[in-house]
């Protein structure tokens, strides 16, 4: 049999084939590599896991959940509120923050949502998680936002939280979270924004001055007692109302950059201080139900304060007429109190211009009224019943009647 000499060309097709090859092994690492890291879609699985599926609608979030796929490599239509990196490398995907739609979802956190170690966001807001919040969320050292408000969760705040040292913005209100804060969470040293609002938190509070970031602190609605507590510097908003705080406020008047303040429903006594009172960025100002005794108001030219609430206390002595020189000033609210002494005719002249509603009632105000309020051109609201003024029925701010005399005689000099 006679042998067949190869030609220089008869490689070529077994070449193609290697070739072929090769191209399409070099493309499978990144197709593989590049897939959700298997830790991070166990959490997922986990998550809704714990979701009660009777609170899941066809239309939410979870429900897009479908793990047939890969949650950092499916459809738009697909893991819904995940958002994953999606590395250069040969690396997994890792999901980076987890976003929920608020419908009401039921259920329990699991604690495997400390495995999520790439997580920077994590909001449940508007649902129905119960429980406590896991203790391994201190693992999630990336985080920058943590929004648990507006659920069922219990028990205290946890420790660990306070590794979370990324950590900007913090939510936790509108749940039925007790106990005291943690004394370690002043070691959050990013954070810029804190709210515990609507719980049922208790105790005097920590020295807050380590949290130096700190623009805006919501712990209303709960049970805190004891004197103010030493705030940051930084703080542009407070919001202490409903709770049982006692004292007086000196501790806020080196509180510079604050705009607005909320400490109404306390047990605070003692002077509305002028330098509180008069901070130069304030424009809200709200201490009202409370037990403070006196007010006073130096010059407030080139203030901000546009609304001063201070009804409901035990304050005594005149009506305040340096508060004219707040020309931003528009609200003011000092009914409810034992204020005595004639209306200011220095007042009148506001009411014709920039107050827009001035409640003075339920005190003992003597004398007649204001001038300007005769006019009907005066366009503002308010109320003067309840004192021991001349004040003409027809006058729509004398609506509800004055006290009987036997109460004005000997009671307005308080």
């Amino acid at each position: 049999m006679d042998k067949k000499t190869p030609t220089k060309f008869s490689f070529f097709p077994h070449l193609y084939s290697l070739l072929t090859i090769t191209i399409t092994i070099s493309l499978i690492p990144s197709q593989i590599h590049s897939l959700t890291h298997e830790n991070d879609i166990h959490c997922l699985q986990e998550i809704k896991h714990g979701i009660d599926p009777n609170s899941v609608s066809p239309s939410s979030y979870i429900n897009s959940w479908d793990f047939t796929v890969d949650p950092c490599h499916s459809t738009g239509s697909q893991f819904l509120g995940i958002l994953c990196d999606l590395p250069l490398d040969n690396s997994s995907s890792r999901v980076t923050a987890i976003d929920l739609d608020g419908i009401g979802y039921e259920g329990f956190l699991t604690p495997v949502i400390g495995n999520l170690t790439e997580l920077t966001i994590l909001n449940l807001n508007n649902n129905k998680f119960r429980g406590p919040i896991p203790e391994t969320i201190g693992n999630l050292r990336k985080l920058t936002r943590l929004t648990l408000s507006d659920n069922f969760f219990t028990g205290g705040i946890p420790q660990e939280m306070s590794e979370l040292k990324r950590l900007e913005y913090l939510d936790l209100s509108v749940n039925r979270l007790s106990g005291t804060i943690p004394s370690n969470m002043t070691g959050l040293r990013s954070l810029t924004y804190l709210s515990l609002s609507n719980n049922n938190f208790s105790g005097r509070i920590q020295n807050l001055t380590g949290l130096w970031n700190l623009n805006t602190l919501d712990i209303s609605y709960n049970q805190f007692f004891g004197n103010l507590p030493n705030l940051p510097v930084s703080l542009r908003n407070i919001y202490l109302s409903h709770n049982i705080f006692s004292g007086e406020i000196t501790s806020l008047k080196d509180l510079i950059h604050l705009r607005w303040l909320d400490i109404s429903d306390n047990r605070l006594s003692g002077m509305i201080r002028r330098d509180v009172l008069s901070l130069r960025f304030v424009s809200h100002f709200n201490v009202s139900y409370n037990r403070f005794t006196s007010i006073h108001v130096v010059n407030g030219q080139g203030q901000r304060l546009r609304l001063l609430e201070a009804q409901a206390n035990n304050l005594k002595g005149h009506l305040p007429v340096n508060l004219v020189t707040f020309t931003n000033l528009t609200i003011i609210n000092l009914s409810n109190n034992q204020l005595h002494g004639p209306i200011p005719k220095e007042y009148g002249s506001k009411l014709r211009t920039t107050w827009r509603r001035l409640y003075l009632d339920h005190n003992f105000l003597t004398g007649n009224l204001p001038l300007e309020l005769t006019h009907k051109s005066t366009n503002f609201k308010g109320s003067f019943a309840n004192n021991c003024l001349n004040c003409p029925t027809n006058v729509g701010v004398c609506r509800g009647g004055q006290r009987p005399a036997t109460e004005c005689t000997g009671q307005h000099n308080i």
